[in-house]
């Protein structure tokens, strides 16, 4: 059962799944909903004050080098696309454009590219988290609903 709940935690970890994979797996491994979902927060905003600080630094140094340099410079247009976009349809409301843009779970989005474009966008880190947290938190709820409704409709919880 330990091993579920890591497989979950390190699950929400990972780039582009994130949280909105690791509920669904959670939900199709029979595991308990409260602490898969408290879990997969946690796995999914460990690596956020390290984003922020750091991938920024890391994807400039290795935009120009060889074999990493086109997935880092994809990696850095992603963050800088997505950081304007958030401020060219936010203006003032930054704070809860963060949030929903991390809430939202569709594609492209969520705490990782949040974090790197607030990171780019120079959005202070307590506010940077505290917007990618509530995003989080939000993205989880809707995922549980979603994976709760998908499993019960195939019969599988």
């Amino acid at each position: 059962m330990l091993t579920k709940y890591l497989f979950v935690f390190f699950v929400s970890m990972v780039p582009l799944i994130e949280l909105r994979g690791a509920i669904p797996i959670a939900t199709g491994m029979g595991l308990d909903l409260l602490p898969s979902y408290i879990i997969a927060v946690i796995g999914n905003m460990i690596p956020v004050p390290f984003i922020y600080f750091f991938a920024r630094k890391v994807l400039e140094w290795g935009k120009d080098k060889p074999l990493i340099g086109k997935f880092f410079s994809f990696c850095l247009t992603k963050g800088e696309k997505a950081g304007k976009k958030l401020q060219e349809k936010a203006g003032r409301g930054l704070f809860l454009a963060l949030l929903l843009f991390v809430g939202i779970p569709v594609p492209g989005t969520g705490a990782w590219t949040g974090t790197l474009g607030a990171s780019i966008l120079d959005i202070d880190f307590k506010h940077s988290v505290i917007a990618v947290m509530l995003g989080v938190l939000l993205a989880g709820v809707l995922m549980l609903l979603v994976s709760l409704g998908l499993f019960s409709a195939i019969g599988l919880r």
